[in-house]
């Protein structure tokens, strides 16, 4: 989404806010949030002033206007595949990545960084990476992140389970870099 436009759709940023674009249409039709519909249509737009204004009197971080870009946290115990999923992101792709070593922290720093996409290895701590998108659907402006497991230990049969604990995708360990932004793509659109 290009951020150098002056007026955004509901969807653009519901997108930004990190929420569904029926909780910008509310945040609207309450006075909330300044806009205008189009003439002989029910679609809003809202200025990109009165976002920011917005967003920074509620709150809610404004990085993803500062960047346009999509907002990734990594949740893996071992640093080395942080710093290298993170440098591999940042060479090929314009994802804004930052990574964390424990569930504790990813709760943080998702609470602080609003990622769109969470790829957590389930088996952080004492699996307390699988807690994490039972943790996110409780956080308010958080409904919206993408989960996607990681595990090298888990077989196939168990992986299929983790749908049903609200993961919303599994990659395997080890993975190509191509299957990654694959992933991180796929989740996106999921909400978009």
């Amino acid at each position: 989404m290009s951020v150098d436009k002056d007026v955004l759709t509901t969807g653009e940023v519901a997108r930004l806010c990190n929420v569904a674009p029926r909780t910008v249409s509310k945040w609207f039709d309450s006075g909330s949030l300044g806009g205008y519909r189009i003439p002989g249509s029910r679609d809003r737009r809202i200025p990109l002033g009165e976002l920011l204004r917005f967003m920074k009197s509620h709150g809610i971080p404004t990085e993803g206007i500062d960047s346009g870009r999509t907002r990734v946290l990594i949740v893996d115990d071992d640093d080395e595949i942080c710093s290298t999923l993170e440098r591999v992101l940042a060479e090929r792709t314009s994802y804004d990545v930052r990574s964390v070593t424990t569930a504790f922290e990813a709760g943080i720093e998702a609470e602080r960084f609003r990622p769109h996409v969470i790829l957590a290895d389930v088996h952080v701590g004492e699996d307390e990476g699988r807690e994490i998108p039972l943790t996110l659907r409780d956080a308010d402006g958080l409904e919206m992140t993408r989960v996607i497991a990681m595990s090298g230990k888990l077989s196939d049969q168990q992986a299929s389970t983790l749908r049903s604990e609200g993961f919303d995708s599994f990659l395997k360990k080890p993975f190509a870099v191509r299957q990654l932004v694959e992933s991180i793509e796929q989740a996106t659109s999921m909400v978009h």
